[in-house]
């Protein structure tokens, strides 16, 4: 038994030299991925097909893994568990046929498939048809259909071999990762960015990932989860980096300086131009972001455009047409999903009233007024992990977060301060009265350079209108050591 790696159909296209070039580094790819799991893995390359040769006495679990492993490569079309045997007669092959077949065709629709290659006495049509009638006795609930049937039954005689396929899954497709250059992803851990990620990576483009940090280390840590779980399944024959950039400091001096409307589109602006550095550092030719026309108000035309001119880079835009459920059932597929699910959306809790046609001699206005040596910072700060250790170094909130409903009873209990983290703007719109404790009011880009100044003989309860920005805020002092301070979430 082996197994039968189909081409992705797009190379198989190619003119013979670049079909070549594909094929050689597809190979190169499957004996990089399947390495871990076997020595006596042998992989060898062909024309139209690949063939993966393996033990025959494995434990079930261990054939298992290899063939998900193999469905997961960019560049197989389709992944074929292959018996192959002497060819000796039509009543030869539907004997081994039968036992194979016959449960699986039962109350199903099938057809059955035979080419030949080589010079026999027969046709295919015959054998198909000996064939067919066999099934159909062992199976008499079952029904031929030509046309899209439940089970394609396929056998193929090649000169004086009997090829049975046992079963087939079908493959990634796409082209052989690393051989359409590398690219450098700004991923947040969202439905959108892991899928623009492993779009590119799809289509044989070597993608790294760039993470901007707003929540503190248990959002990098899930970031990281998501990061690793993309490689790891899609694209560990090469190692790619994950970069980490602490961004907070850029959010607190755009909250400082940027009008409300612009800071979303603003912090975007920072984001490519940090990012852009970045890859132009590591040689990296181009950016990829998850970003779809008008999903979000960063995301119009007019703020997408304004966006590529803070780039020295092209910026590719994989999602840009697509619809969001879409976009979402294809994060269920690839298995990003569940991690989306739990990931707050930090960037939305940055601008109140977000500007959806920002106009670019106001943006830049407003940037003049920008201390980009915060920027310049944030970019030299930038942690680099390898791939294959993202996980060893992920960090985790270091104690569950306290959060509170029930001001009166906290008060009881201990000394007690409600810190309102708001921007001003939105603090003057909807007043936080409290009479039970003290409310402080410290902006959220102020609270982490004036935490430590606070009296450490109370607790401190942080305050924003979703609760996304007080969880993220509290759990970031939490890694600093400060663990009295909790979330207050108002009714």
């Amino acid at each position: 038994m082996y197994y039968l790696l189909k081409l992705f159909p797009e190379i198989t296209i190619k003119s013979r030299s670049v079909r070549r070039q594909m094929t050689r580094c597809l190979v190169g790819n499957i004996r990089n991925v399947l390495r871990p799991l076997g020595e006596t893995i042998d992989v060898q390359g062909g024309w139209d097909a690949l063939k993966v040769l393996v033990p025959t006495d494995a434990e079930p679990d261990w054939y298992r893994e290899i063939q998900e492993t193999l469905c997961d490569i960019p560049g197989v079309h389709e992944v074929q568990c292959v018996e192959e045997v002497p060819f000796v007669s039509f009543e030869d092959t539907t004997a081994r046929l039968l036992p194979v077949w016959r449960n699986a065709i039962a109350g199903r629709t099938f057809r059955i498939t035979v080419k030949r290659r080589g010079v026999h006495d027969f046709s295919s049509e015959q054998l198909e048809r000996h064939l067919g009638r066999a099934l159909l006795d062992a199976a008499p609930d079952a029904r031929v259909r030509l046309k899209e049937p439940d089970v394609d039954v396929r056998v193929d005689v090649v000169e004086s071999r009997l090829r049975m396929v046992r079963q087939r899954w079908p493959g990634l497709g796409g082209y052989p990762l690393g051989l359409q250059g590398q690219a450098l992803t700004l991923i947040s851990g969202g439905y959108d960015s892991p899928v623009a990620a492993w779009k590119m990576m799809r289509r044989g483009i070597k993608t790294h990932f760039l993470f901007f940090e707003l929540g503190g280390a248990g959002h990098e840590a899930a970031v990281r989860e998501v990061a690793h779980h993309l490689w790891h399944r899609y694209s560990r024959s090469h190692r790619v980096k994950f970069i980490a950039v602490p961004f907070e400091g850029v959010v607190a001096e755009l909250q400082r300086s940027i009008p409300d409307g612009l800071i979303g589109v603003a912090l975007k602006r920072m984001m490519v131009r940090a990012a852009s550095r970045i890859a132009t550092r590591a040689r990296i030719p181009m950016l990829v972001t998850g970003d779809a026309i008008a999903q979000v108000s960063s995301q119009s035309l007019t703020n997408l455009v304004l966006m590529d001119e803070a780039s020295d880079v092209p910026i590719l835009r994989p999602l840009i047409a697509e619809d969001k459920q879409t976009i979402i059932d294809t994060a269920r597929q690839i298995g990003t999903a569940t991690y989306a699910e739990t990931m707050p959306e930090v960037c939305g809790a940055v601008s109140q009233r977000p500007n959806t046609q920002a106009r670019q001699d106001k943006v830049i206005a407003a940037e003049e007024n920008f201390d980009f040596s915060v920027l310049d910072d944030a970019v030299q700060r930038a942690v680099l992990t390898r791939s294959d250790q993202l996980l060893e170094q992920a960090q985790t909130a270091a104690t569950e977060l306290e959060v509170i409903t029930d001001l009166q009873t906290a008060a009881n209990d201990a000394a007690v301060s409600v810190i309102d983290i708001r921007p001003p703007a939105e603090r003057e719109a909807a007043p936080l009265s409290l009479s039970q404790v003290e409310c402080l009011e410290i902006p959220f880009f102020e609270l982490q350079s004036r935490a430590e100044a606070l009296p450490d003989d109370r607790r401190y309860l942080l305050y924003c209108a979703q609760g996304v920005m007080s969880r993220m805020q509290a759990m970031h002092l939490h890694d600093r050591g400060l663990t009295h301070f909790g979330v207050y979430r108002g009714n």
